[in-house]
């Protein structure tokens, strides 16, 4: 059974660490394109595996919002965090089903965001009990 009040503990944690290495593999996605299209003489094309990883990011992600934004006591913060995985999910689900032209750092935005509120919650929530950072 899944410790849920364990990892919602960590919430800010896993979700900072899961937005770096979304990030890092947004970054790292125009030179495994360009490496990858160079090695061959087919189409130009992304290993299938690669664009998993996004789903994977994004999957994480909700979870880690949605427990860090259970526990926050700042309102805004909740808010924030919804905000910011709306618009990942958005650009993400934009690039896979190709909807609007959007630039390709628009990604690094919301991913940013999230990176920076994870860093910002986790130092506003420490506590010496769990329930310190809930709101009443």
């Amino acid at each position: 059974m899944l410790n849920t009040g364990r990892l919602s503990s960590k919430s800010d944690l896993i979700g900072a660490t899961a937005s770096t290495l979304c990030f890092l593999h947004c970054l790292a996605t125009p030179l495994l394109f360009i490496a990858y299209t160079s090695s061959s003489l087919v189409e130009a094309t992304h290993p299938w595996w690669w664009g998993i990883l996004d789903i994977l990011f994004l999957a994480v992600s909700l979870f880690a919002v949605y427990w860090s934004a259970q526990k926050t006591s700042r309102t805004w913060v909740k808010y924030t965090f919804w905000g910011l995985w709306i618009m990942l999910a958005l650009v993400i689900l934009n690039e896979k089903w190709e909807i609007l032209p959007l630039a390709e750092g628009t990604i690094y935005l919301p991913t940013l965001g999230l990176i920076l509120l994870h860093f910002y919650n986790r130092r506003q929530c420490r506590c010496k009990n769990e329930h310190c950072c809930t709101p009443n």
